[in-house]
């Protein structure tokens, strides 16, 4: 079996979104304060999705911190609020988008977000016991077990700014009898808007034989105290890929070499450094005038700072470079170990014009010639 990244490191498989309902699943978004603590089953609770966070109700206006985001970004402290709310079954952070984390527009990188999920996401297994010493509880330690991430799905309906203060609410699901389904969503603080909405799919992997492994009982009855009988915030997509998408020739860098500071406690490349990578390949045209819409992203084995890399893309639905829709363009991503190693990742991602090029812009994207770009 192929081995999967590390959780918060390297990650796994994936099997590509539908583009044309990339973003539709609105229906999804939890209501923190409507979940009906009523057990339905060991593995979660009944729950009614809105589509809209109410933030007084959530208690995200807080008067210091709109006190504070007044006097401008770079007057706003660390906040450092984390808690549990909905009698424990979600977990809640809330964070400042600071100056180094964003990019040439203000706007938060895809990679910032995705840093700050994970983020979230480990603190809250903290929180719950279900990560000891960054690579698991101590029932998985004397196990010789870790957590892995699996799968990646992303939607992003805005990229915060600079100064944003946003809140982060993360929650676990069972995925089917040895996945875990961690469930994100990022809100403007001020609005209530949620802003990004990301589930991704852990599973445990044996150190020592890199195989996937069963929970250990202990561990799930912990988590079977926690899960939240929801539909992922993301619809997950089972897609095969075709032969025709395995071969991708289109758009290819070579010669990728993994930084230390790539690396993380398990001495793997993160897998949120993956994102990078691919985008390495991605035409230039596409990086300046398009941000990443949604993503898809699925892990099969670790990488490390040995590793020679090369990354490839393929633009989907163009005709001899001229791209059918100007304002979205979705992509095929493979990232390899150079020289016949086999796969990392596959992805597919949908990016769409940004807001500052709708307007006369167009025409500069509007032709990617194959091998010219």
């Amino acid at each position: 079996m192929n081995m999967l990244a590390t959780a918060f490191m390297n990650s796994s498989p994936f099997h590509g979104m539908p583009s044309g309902k990339l973003g539709s699943h609105t229906g999804n978004l939890l209501a923190h304060t409507m979940i009906n603590t009523k057990h339905v089953s060991n593995w979660g609770l009944q729950y009614k999705a809105p589509t809209k966070v109410d933030a007084k109700k959530l208690g995200a206006l807080d008067s210091n911190i709109l006190d504070q985001e007044k006097e401008g970004p770079n007057m706003v402290s660390d906040l450092g609020l984390r808690k549990m709310i909905q009698d424990g079954f979600i977990f809640q952070e809330k964070v400042c988008i600071r100056y180094y984390e964003v990019g040439p527009d203000q706007t938060a990188s895809v990679e910032t977000v995705m840093n700050h999920l994970l983020e979230t996401s480990v603190n809250h297994m903290k929180t719950i016991g279900l990560m000891h010493d960054g690579f698991g509880s101590e029932e998985m330690s004397k196990n010789n077990l870790t957590w892995v991430v699996a799968k990646t799905h992303m939607v992003v309906d805005r990229y915060p700014t600079w100064g944003d203060i946003v809140q982060i609410d993360t929650w676990k699901s069972a995925h089917g009898k040895n996945g875990v389904c961690c469930n994100l969503t990022f809100c403007d603080c001020k609005t209530g808007e949620i802003l990004v909405r990301a589930s991704s799919i852990w599973v445990m992997l044996n150190k020592n034989t890199r195989k996937l492994s069963k929970f250990p009982n202990m561990v799930r009855a912990k988590l079977e105290q926690c899960f939240v009988d929801t539909l992922p915030t993301v619809k997950e997509d089972t897609r095969t890929w075709s032969e025709e998408a395995e071969n991708i020739y289109e758009h290819i860098c070579k010669g990728l070499m993994p930084r230390w500071s790539d690396l993380d406690i398990n001495q793997h490349v993160n897998h949120v450094k993956y994102i990078g990578l691919v985008i390495e390949s991605v035409p230039k045209p596409i990086v300046e005038n398009y941000e990443i819409h949604s993503l898809t992203l699925e892990y099969f084995r670790e990488c490390t700072k040995d590793n020679v890399l090369q990354s490839l893309t393929s633009i989907l639905g163009n005709d001899k470079g001229i791209i059918a829709n100007v304002h979205f363009v979705d992509c095929h991503h493979l990232l390899q170990i150079g020289g016949g190693g086999g796969n990392i990742m596959k992805g597919r991602t949908r990016w769409r014009l940004k807001h500052s090029k709708s307007q006369g812009s167009g025409a500069s994207v509007r032709s990617l010639a194959n091998g010219s770009v």
